[in-house]
């Protein structure tokens, strides 16, 4: 725990790979995933550093807590294959659980577990060459995972009465997005398999799957029922203010960059903003004008509802590790960059109330909307 002036007020070690991200309850309860002898606990730290209570749902050989959210109620928890360290069975073999999604009460109750089967896999874009093929390029035929993970951007995501959980093969890195009912797991339906991407909540039930690689930069908007309602040419950190306008910078995996911050509008049409200098990115906030900020190319840029675009802080930085960026009180904007954080005072207001991200700047996970 750091205070506002950088100094470190307590700080706790935790065994493990450290691949679950942490979640902040609404009352000040961090909740951290573990593994503790032969199980997996989820562990809440009170904010004087003591332990509160910790929680072991049941768990089997070989898999981890991949990632969790905090409910009103409990816990939604992606289960899936340990790392390669971890994952050792009782006999002494490898392990290599079905992944799947589950959800818990505070104390650990499971409420319902739902296996989820990737199935076969593939992409136009994934090509190959061989005695098969007559040595000549070619997509490869649809193959079955032998390890699957959860995606590695926003795996778990819940909004209103459904959950989006993302699961991908761990070698290939194509993927699928599956959508449950959060009141009883039913899977109600699936993305394609596709090179996986950027994700945010759109709305109540309502979600953004973004695609990039072999030749996929899109992002497509699913309703409640796992229907594509949008497809926009386009891929990035995206935001969704209060009412429901979708914006952010894209993340186009080239140099130089051709990357613009760009608005997804109505009928998949893209509004052009300033173009994007450098590659690394951090993941935007949104101010209740309307206004984004996050940090590229060494520089803290804002971008506001007309596109314009200002450079609040600039220094010669080539730090590529970066985290999240947070709007705290009085202007300050919050960035990680490798192993430091980096505070500023800016002209920008509160953190904007809309889907993503959302209330206590997305430290529960995501919102729960009603």
């Amino acid at each position: 725990m750091i205070d506002s002036t950088g100094s470190v007020v307590w700080q706790r070690g935790y065994a493990g790979t450290g691949r679950p991200r942490s979640r902040l309850s609404a009352e000040g309860t961090l909740w951290v995933a573990y593994p503790k002898q032969a199980g997996r606990v989820l562990e809440g730290v009170l904010p004087d550093g003591s332990t509160d209570r910790a929680v072991a749902p049941e768990s089997e050989a070989g898999e981890e807590v991949s990632a969790f959210v905090l409910l009103d109620d409990g816990f939604c928890v992606a289960w899936a294959g340990a790392s390669r360290i971890l994952r050792v069975s009782q006999d002494e073999q490898p392990a290599f659980p079905r992944p799947r999604v589950a959800r818990y009460t505070w104390e650990g109750n499971c409420v319902w577990s739902t296996p989820i089967v990737l199935g076969a896999v593939s992409h136009p874009g994934v090509v190959g060459m061989g005695v098969d093929t007559g040595w000549e390029v070619r997509p490869l035929r649809p193959w079955v995972p032998e390890e699957v993970g959860v995606d590695h951007w926003e795996p778990l995501l819940v909004s209103g009465d459904r959950v989006a959980a993302s699961f991908t093969d761990a070698r290939g890195g194509l993927g699928r997005t599956f959508f449950l009912d959060l009141t009883d797991g039913a899977i109600v339906a699936a993305t394609s398999p596709a090179p996986t991407g950027r994700k945010a909540i759109a709305g109540p039930g309502e979600f953004l799957i973004g695609s990039q690689g072999y030749g996929e930069f899109t992002t497509g908007r699913y309703d409640r029922d796992g229907r594509e309602t949008a497809r926009w040419a386009s891929h990035g950190a995206m935001l969704v203010d209060g009412g429901g306008a979708i914006c952010g910078p894209e993340l186009e995996n080239r140099l130089p960059s051709k990357s613009r911050f760009r608005r997804l509008a109505p009928d998949n049409r893209l509004v052009d903003g300033p173009l994007l200098t450098g590659y690394d990115t951090s993941y935007p906030a949104m101010d209740r004008e309307g206004t984004a900020v996050f940090w590229r190319d060494g520089k803290l840029l804002a971008v506001d509802t007309d596109m314009a675009s200002d450079e609040l802080f600039a220094m010669d930085d080539s730090r590529n590790i970066m985290g999240r960026t947070l709007l705290l009180g009085d202007g300050r904007v919050v960035v990680s960059l490798d192993s430091e954080v980096l505070v500023f005072h800016s002209p920008l207001g509160p953190l904007a109330e809309g889907p993503w991200p959302c209330g206590d700047a997305n430290l529960l996970g995501n919102p729960v909307l009603g």
